[in-house]
């Protein structure tokens, strides 16, 4: 696909009493933001970067707003109502690719130029550093942002280079079965369901995301799984959280809900496939 313009991106962070941790996020890109050349690597241009504040009762709109990002309000609770909101805000005038990144300061931010760059390659122009790849989907696409064969979303996986105790065991295995049961239904060879990916509009909008929950990560692989989406992972850095306390792993309870949810949108992915629907 041959683009006349950088790409532009967009990038939607949901964020529940993170008012300690943003800063590690938001004081990187907004020098990104703040600088006028494209990204190196993909020939892209940061455009907005939009934070969710999912019902705080700490200082996260505050200092989200301080560090240059846009904020909006989404009260009701959850990581899928959040990424709608944000989806929603940046409608009117969509971007040709969203990230979607946590606020916890996890993900290493220089890995989001060649998580973006992955998007340009295509079946015929594989990747070939070692840590990036395509997952070649089982059926062709008639998807129209995946016609010349280039990539449509990005996941950043977790697996490779997680500093030690950045995932919990239960993640771990977590993210292990999902994967099993992703690649057992769709073919599909992906290894995490990390938060940090890209992901092209026209693709986000042909997966109509409903997952208002947990289950928004697997529901976005498992539905380009069954459209033949073109994805790719690279593999990325990830460190223990900056700040504050987990919504999910860092409780049991809430590992377990997240880990059912999972298996279920995967059950549910499958079926739809089944029902032609």
């Amino acid at each position: 696909m041959t683009h006349t313009h950088p790409l532009t991106i967009d990038i939607l962070i949901p964020a529940l009493n993170e008012a300690e941790a943003l800063p590690f996020v938001l004081e990187p890109l907004r020098a990104l933001k703040g600088d006028l050349q494209s990204l190196s690597l993909s020939g892209a241009r940061l455009r907005h970067v939009v934070v969710i504040d999912n019902g705080s009762i700490d200082q996260t709109s505050t200092v989200a707003l301080s560090l240059g990002a846009d904020v909006i309000l989404e009260p009701q609770r959850g990581y899928g109502a959040a990424c709608l909101a944000g989806i929603k805000k940046i409608s009117a005038s969509p971007p040709d690719v969203v990230v979607f990144l946590d606020a916890d300061g996890s993900d290493d931010l220089g890995d989001l130029d060649p998580l973006v760059a992955l998007l340009s390659h295509s079946l015929n122009n594989p990747p070939s550093g070692d840590r990036e790849r395509l997952l070649y989907p089982t059926k062709v696409s008639s998807h129209s942002s995946n016609k010349e064969g280039e990539a449509c979303m990005v996941i950043g996986s977790r697996a490779r280079f997680a500093s030690p105790g950045a995932l919990t065991p239960l993640q771990l295995f977590g993210n292990a079965l999902s994967c099993s049961l992703l690649k057992m239904i769709f073919g599909a060879r992906f290894t995490d369901l990390g938060p940090f990916r890209a992901i092209r509009w026209e693709t986000l909008m042909s997966l109509e995301m409903r997952d208002q929950t947990y289950g928004w990560t697997v529901e976005m692989q498992a539905k380009a799984c069954a459209q033949g989406v073109l994805c790719a992972e690279r593999d990325v850095t990830y460190h223990p959280r900056r700040a504050g306390e987990s919504k999910v792993s860092g409780r049991f309870s809430a590992s377990m809900r997240a880990g059912v949810k999972i298996l279920w949108t995967i059950g549910a992915a499958w079926w739809r496939q089944r029902a032609g629907r």
